[in-house]
């Protein structure tokens, strides 16, 4: 059997003030560095050792990831990034207060753009180079529903992290909550419109446990 952990970044900047982010690269706050040692000591009560660890591109999952890893005492295990974790790109929403759009376009179009696996949120009139995609060979996207981030996340899934898993290794995911709705949804078999309800908290660690085929046994949340 295997275990495969997937973890929200601890609270961001973006989070703390209710504004969308996507790509956009903000920090943790006090509190979200707080919520990854929290989730870091709850981990290390589990005993489980990790091979691997995965993240996104972007800071807020990379600074969670780390304190993690300090906290549980593997520090030493290869670390992943791909922008395949990236947060899905909510485009022209971007930096804008959620509360806001919500007045202004209405609760039914706004949560369609936060929740259904369809909806693609206002893109961008224009991309702004990022050096760090330029460096990697990736063009920003304008805007992602939740399916093209879907898309864009399942083949490192496929290449990265099953293999891996599929060999015994446990693994650790520390990414948003776009591509990690988008692989419990993958994983769980969840349907199109039975995504829209599911939430994934920040600083709250998942635990999956397979069997040799990849089937799920056992899903546990520690609190």
């Amino acid at each position: 059997m295997s275990k495969l952990v997937i973890m929200r970044h601890g609270e961001s900047v973006a989070n703390h003030t209710n504004t969308f982010t996507g790509w956009s690269d903000v920090p943790l706050t006090k509190k979200g560095a707080e919520e990854a040692i929290k989730a870091g000591k709850r981990l290390k009560e589990t005993g489980i050792q990790f091979s691997d660890v995965h993240t996104s591109v972007l800071k807020r999952a990379i600074v969670t990831a780390e304190i993690v890893l300090d906290v549980i005492d593997q520090d030493f295990i290869p670390e992943h990034k791909s922008w395949r974790l990236n947060e899905r790109h909510y485009g022209a929403l971007r930096g804008q207060n959620k509360e806001e759009v919500r007045k202004r376009v209405g609760d039914t179009q706004f949560m369609k753009w936060r929740r259904s696996f369809y909806a693609v949120p206002p893109k961008l009139d224009e991309v702004p180079p990022v050096r760090k995609y330029r460096r990697l060979g990736v063009v920003e996207p304008p805007a992602e529903s939740l399916k093209m981030a879907y898309d864009r996340m399942i083949p490192y899934w496929q290449d990265e992290i099953a293999p891996r898993l599929l060999d015994g290794k446990n693994q650790l995911i520390v990414a948003h909550g776009s591509t990690l709705r988008a692989l419990i949804k993958y994983l769980e078999n969840i349907s199109d419109k039975g995504i829209d309800g599911v939430e994934v908290k920040n600083g709250r660690p998942i635990i999956y446990t397979f069997d040799p085929d990849l089937d799920i046994l056992d899903k546990t949340y520690l609190k």
